[in-house]
């Protein structure tokens, strides 16, 4: 059994390479460790990365982001610094840590196994153990070829998901073809025309039925078989407004969805997950329906609200899976709302200028609710934001900064 110590005596001598800063991922991940008191170095290919101006970096590196040089740019650091624990967050850099595990030197990369990562990028593998668990997941059909008639049972609208988008990202870009994380279809004859575009590929996306509400995350870190810390968050907005990532998200209290966590927890047992998860489904409020949308196996696009929250997940990554310590940690709290405000504005024009360009043909314009929301947000106690942070300013003006330069390059 992992020893549990108090979050005060968690040793924190061994340095931590966080691979991935240009984002709020891992800046909140250099964030809550360096705040421990772990000295912490970020890896990026960007020279601009917002993460490189956090004052909780130890060091910053810009090395080349090809997989050959990368991986022994990461070698050639960790033959520096010594024993150091690896974290990263993009699924296309945890495959490639995979690849290269034997070849780290010094680094230990607290990362998921193959095994475990692949089952939860195959969505169909995810929604298959989910349907042994009890969970419900929305009705899918895979395809093989295009025919006359292409799953005439199908309701629209529905949607149009890659069952594995990292493994057919190269190859729909070699045809100039956009990978969409989900891409809503309103009749049948858009749906013909959808799936011909990816003819050229010999490939298609899973056909999956449309289902309403909104995005509710269940984060857990699974130790031995075991939840140690669970918490949750629901979508308030996304970006874009029909679905995707989440603009503004709120803590939700552990005393709901009691079932569903337990659920969930039962489905990262099944996979023998270990570390950090996001199960995430899709909640209609009004009738108290789930549906399984896919598991993160990853740190999560929405993680500074749980770190505004105190629910640690880099601390523990770095703690359970480095020092085979347990913290004893307090409670997280389930009280905030955390937004990121330049893409919540982007929504704003979109809901209220753009109505035109938004695909799902269900989705309910509220345009003096949504501006209402917007600048109410900046005046409540409980706001927090995706990058900004009192105490560690600069990232913020770099990300505002390189919005500005990436609008005067696309003019």
């Amino acid at each position: 059994m992992t020893e549990e110590v108090p979050s005060a005596a968690i040793d924190v001598s061994t340095p931590a390479i966080v691979l991935g800063i240009d984002t709020q991922i891992g800046l909140w991940l250099v964030r809550e460790l360096g705040r421990a008191g772990v000295a912490v170095h970020g890896v990026t290919s960007d020279p601009d990365s917002i993460g490189l101006r956090s004052r909780y970096l130890t060091r910053g590196h810009v090395l080349p982001g090809n997989e050959p040089e990368l991986m022994a740019g990461l070698a050639a650091l960790g033959r520096t610094l010594g024993k150091t624990y690896l974290l990263a967050i993009s699924e296309p850099h945890l495959e490639m840590i995979n690849r290269h595990r034997k070849t780290l030197g010094e680094l230990e990369a607290l990362t998921p196994a193959e095994s475990h990562l692949s089952a939860v990028l195959d969505k169909a593998t995810t929604l298959a153990l989910a349907r042994d668990c009890g969970i419900e997941v929305p009705r899918t059909w895979t395809i093989t070829s295009m025919g006359e008639e292409i799953v005439p049972e199908a309701r629209f609208p529905i949607v149009l998901k890659w069952s594995d988008p990292n493994r057919v990202y190269a190859l729909l870009r070699e045809h100039g073809l956009p990978l969409h994380k989900a891409e809503f279809v309103a009749t049948k004859a858009e749906l013909h025309a959808a799936l011909t575009r990816y003819r050229i590929i010999g490939q298609f996306p899973m056909i999956q039925e449309y289902v309403p509400g909104h995005g509710l995350g269940q984060c857990v870190f699974m130790h031995q078989g075991k939840a140690i810390r669970m918490f949750q968050h629901h979508r308030l907005r996304e970006w874009p407004p029909e679905g995707g990532f989440s603009t503004a998200c709120e803590a939700v209290p552990l005393t709901q969805h009691r079932d569903l966590m337990n659920r969930s927890i039962e489905l990262l047992r099944r996979i023998d997950w270990e570390g950090v998860a996001m199960v995430e489904y899709r909640f209609d409020p009004r009738t108290g329906r789930a549906v399984l949308m896919e598991i993160n196996g990853r740190f999560w696009g929405s993680i500074p609200l749980a770190c505004h929250c105190g629910a640690k997940f880099a601390l523990l990554t770095y703690a359970v899976l480095g020092n085979g310590h347990v913290p004893a940690l307090p409670p997280p709290r389930s009280d905030l709302i955390c937004r990121m405000a330049t893409t919540e504005l982007k929504r704003l024009v979109r809901v209220i200028l753009q109505p035109a360009k938004i695909a799902d043909p269900t989705f309910r314009r509220r345009p003096v609710r949504e501006l209402w929301n917007f600048v109410a947000g900046f005046f409540s106690p409980r706001t927090r934001y995706y990058i900004y942070s009192a105490d560690d300013p600069k990232p913020f003006w770099q990300d505002l900064r390189n919005a500005l330069t990436m609008r005067v390059l696309r003019r």
